[in-house]
């Protein structure tokens, strides 16, 4: 019996409308009647983060920012963070300077820019959260980084991270949640990290934890789950190593997976 469900977010628990259907709200809902632990593990805020799970009536704590912050719902405790390196933070923030780079910059649940461009403005419409243009970037530097942020062309960002990772990759995880989405965190935050405390938070053991995603920064927490699974809509590579591929997101693959393991 699988006790604990963790789930990412955009376009895995959320349809391409950034909707959850009311198929998946029922199954969820079924899989809570049922004793069962349901998160979300998401690389978005906890702002962003908390409006989603709100709207399942979940009230356990979620795993944000890639796993850097896991947080409960209900009073805000903190349960888990694991902050960028001050020095590795500073790196990175000038080989973007360098290369005329959009960096985003993640402090006290506050997203942070240089300037207001097109970049942000999608990313806080997608996210549905606010953001500071700081003009003293470089002071941000050195507060406690939950997150950092490169958005650009896809090719671009997969030469940036062939790049970086030789010179950032013994200090910092370095992902992609989106093509156009290259993030940095602390080298323990990731959703495979934050699974393994859920897991102990709630007193399960991996092996009756079922995780669920779509992109490469879900990788750490399907290889630790004992179902890893990968939507229809996944990336090749993710599902290659998947223990199971659902539907889409577009097709109630999360409902199908709990209705699976779970329900049935």
């Amino acid at each position: 019996m699988y006790k604990l469900i963790a789930i990412d977010v955009d376009d895995t628990l959320l349809n391409d409308d950034l909707e959850v259907t009311p198929a998946t709200r029922d199954a969820l809902a079924a899989a809570l009647e049922r004793g069962v632990t349901v998160t979300l593990a998401t690389g978005r805020m906890f702002a962003s983060a908390r409006q989603v799970a709100e709207g399942l009536a979940l009230n356990v704590p979620i795993i944000t920012y890639q796993g850097s912050l896991v947080k409960t719902l209900l009073d805000g405790q903190v349960l888990y963070e694991r902050y960028v390196p001050a020095d590795a933070a500073a790196e990175l923030d000038r080989f973007c300077t360098e290369r005329g780079l959009h960096l985003q910059l993640y402090v006290d649940d506050r997203l942070y820019v240089r300037e207001d461009n097109d970049k942000v403005k999608a990313y806080a419409r997608q996210s549905n959260i606010p953001y500071v243009v700081e003009p003293d970037f470089g002071s941000l530097l050195s507060r406690s980084l939950l997150k950092m942020l490169v958005i650009d062309e896809p090719a671009l960002l997969d030469r940036i991270a062939a790049e970086l990772q030789p010179l950032l990759g013994s200090r910092m995880h370095i992902t992609k949640s989106k093509p156009h989405y290259l993030e940095f965190m602390h080298k323990e935050g990731t959703k495979g990290h934050a699974l393994r405390f859920m897991a102990e938070h709630v007193g399960c053991s991996l092996d009756e934890t079922i995780a669920m995603g779509d992109a490469w920064n879900d990788r750490e927490m399907l290889m630790e789950a004992g179902l890893g699974v990968a939507m229809a809509n996944a990336q090749p590579a993710l599902k290659e190593l998947a223990d199971y591929v659902t539907l889409s997101n577009n097709e109630d693959g999360v409902a199908h997976v709990v209705e699976k393991f779970i329900l049935s």
